[in-house]
């Protein structure tokens, strides 16, 4: 897929669901905050930092929004660590989305505001016990987006939704040897102070903090491997989804993201450090305090889309603190958290350029596989795929290579350790983003389930058979969050995946989703498992 259509995407996303109606109010940190609802009664909170309130809605939902759980990383706090927001004595407005952290253009205009680390909390408001917390980490390469809408999952499936908005690419990422020995990973660290807030803070909202769930598409499936994995973030969270975490390119080339994705050797700390240096000297600055007095559109325009020599570090680091190893590499060592893990792909993937006719399916099998391009055209001829053959074809070596071989490496290293429900959803016909060309068969296209999970205006009518599927996606998500097992009311048996039993749910509309085992054989892992990263 073209880059730009995916910036498109992920920004028109993250977009939806601000607040409108307009007055002013004073803002925890003193400044003024325009365009926010008024409070409705029976909505303060008392949180470790101060009271807040929020609105009900027509439809019964309690919502806090642009909640601070952590101070501005301004300052001397751009690229360190998150530390507690300052107190507050007047009671907090929270009835107005947060800004999205900084970000190039996209379907608007970006953001240049690092006043980012925020959080948004909507729950049913009537509830007999406490909730199920689901803590949605965004997706959007690590470069891109903010929290989505919560309200369909908290409505539907009876659990209290939190949306985290996390420092992203080169402010979440940069490594320099004037941050200290460990740095980089300032977005994970900030995931991991919004689950501390949770703890602290979320059972006064009518959360269990005992029973947290994490989960995100894309990069928030990254970041679900990422966090299951880092010793800082052990105890935050009980379960997690990671949802097409398996993303990057098997071989790195052509590739719109640096190394990130769940299976992917990361950049060591030492590799970053030199990366970063190379940023900072491109932009004239020899130490930290020079980087960090740079305004921020001039980091961003030096940060560029991620990709190049002098563009620093935008993705997740080896950094000998948040993260000792790769998390494809801790799952095959079993050094993973106490947590039980909901972890899939979509059937058909792909981030990487189309193919549209033969020789560009030789070009491009060439370019990104090297020396194995002749035995992959081999395993996938092109005379065996109907029409538009060559877009075809190469959709499905990539989302073989890149994303369903990968993930049930995973699922296999994963059920050595820990419980794992392993799914790979199968619904080619599920309502097209417009991150795609809707005149090619897209499939199962990355993150298709995101439409079903959180459902947005403009979406299109849903057929009979989407929306039982939505129903049940939903069910499915929730139900694992509330009791650990997917197996629900209004879903398939669903059994884990285990060593003995390499059982799959495949996810099709109209309940027909069932359990297989044969997307080994039928997608060539064996192949294919040969070049992944920490073969075991």
């Amino acid at each position: 897929m073209k880059p730009k259509r995916w910036r498109l995407m992920v920004a028109a996303v993250a977009s939806l669901g601000a607040a409108s109606v307009a007055f002013t109010v004073s803002g925890p940190a003193g400044g003024t905050v325009l365009k926010a609802p008024a409070c409705a009664d029976g909505t303060v909170v008392q949180t470790d930092q101060g009271p807040v309130c929020g609105t009900v809605s027509a439809d019964g939902l309690q919502s806090w929004l642009g909640v601070p759980y952590a101070a501005p990383p301004v300052g001397d706090l751009r690229w360190a660590p998150p530390v507690p927001h300052a107190k507050w004595a007047d009671t907090y407005q929270a009835t107005e989305r947060g800004s999205s952290c900084p970000q190039p253009q996209g379907l608007g205009p970006g953001s240049t505001n690092e006043d980012c680390l925020r959080l948004n909390i909507v729950r049913p408001q009537k509830a007999d016990k406490p909730l199920a917390v689901m803590v949605e980490l965004h997706g959007g390469g690590f470069r891109l987006g903010g929290p989505s809408d919560g309200s369909h999952l908290a409505k539907d499936g009876n659990v209290l939704h939190v949306g985290v908005g996390y420092r992203l690419g080169i402010f979440g990422f940069l490594a320099h040897e004037g941050f200290g020995k460990n740095a980089g990973n300032y977005a994970l660290q900030d995931q991991q102070a919004a689950l501390r807030w949770v703890q602290q803070n979320i059972a006064r909202f009518g959360g269990d903090p005992k029973n947290v769930t994490i989960f995100g598409a894309s990069a928030g499936g990254s970041s679900v491997c990422a966090n299951s994995v880092s010793p800082t973030a052990k105890g935050l969270f009980q379960k997690g989804i990671s949802q097409s975490g398996e993303y990057n390119s098997l071989r790195g080339g052509d590739t719109q993201w640096q190394a990130q994705d769940c299976k992917t050797k990361l950049p060591t700390e030492a590799e970053a450090q030199a990366t970063g240096k190379r940023f900072a000297t491109a932009l004239g600055c020899a130490d930290a305090a020079c980087l960090r007095k740079l305004p921020v559109q001039k980091v961003l325009d030096q940060a560029g889309g991620g990709i190049g020599a002098d563009r620093g570090t935008q993705g997740p680091v080896v950094d000998g603190k948040t993260l000792l190893q790769s998390p494809g590499e801790a799952f095959a060592k079993g050094n993973i958290n106490d947590v039980s893990l909901m972890h899939g792909v979509d059937r058909d993937e792909t981030q990487l350029r189309a193919a549209t006719t033969p020789a560009e399916y030789q070009t491009l099998v060439k370019e990104q596989y090297g020396d194995i391009a002749d035995e992959v055209m081999k395993l996938y001829p092109i005379n065996r795929f109907p029409e538009p053959s060559a877009f075809i074809a190469y959709r499905t070596i990539v989302a073989d290579s890149n994303s369903v071989c990968p993930a049930l490496l995973n699922d296999k290293r994963l059920a050595r350790h820990i419980k794992v429900f392993a799914y790979q959803t199968d619904n080619a016909d599920a309502p097209p983003m417009f991150f795609l060309d809707k005149t090619k068969p897209n499939g199962s296209y990355h993150i298709s389930e995101s439409p079903f999970l959180s459902p947005f205006p403009g979406g299109g009518e849903l057929t009979q058979n989407q929306k039982s599927f939505g129903a049940q996606l939903t069910a499915q998500w929730t139900g694992f969050a509330r009791t650990g097992n997917p197996t629900v009311d209004g879903t398939p048996f669903w059994s884990p995946f285990t060593t003995s039993d390499n059982a799959v749910m495949s996810l099709v509309p109209a309940g027909d989703s069932e359990l297989t085992r044969e997307i080994g054989e039928q997608h060539h892992c064996g192949f294919w498992d040969r070049y992944t990263p920490y073969r075991r």
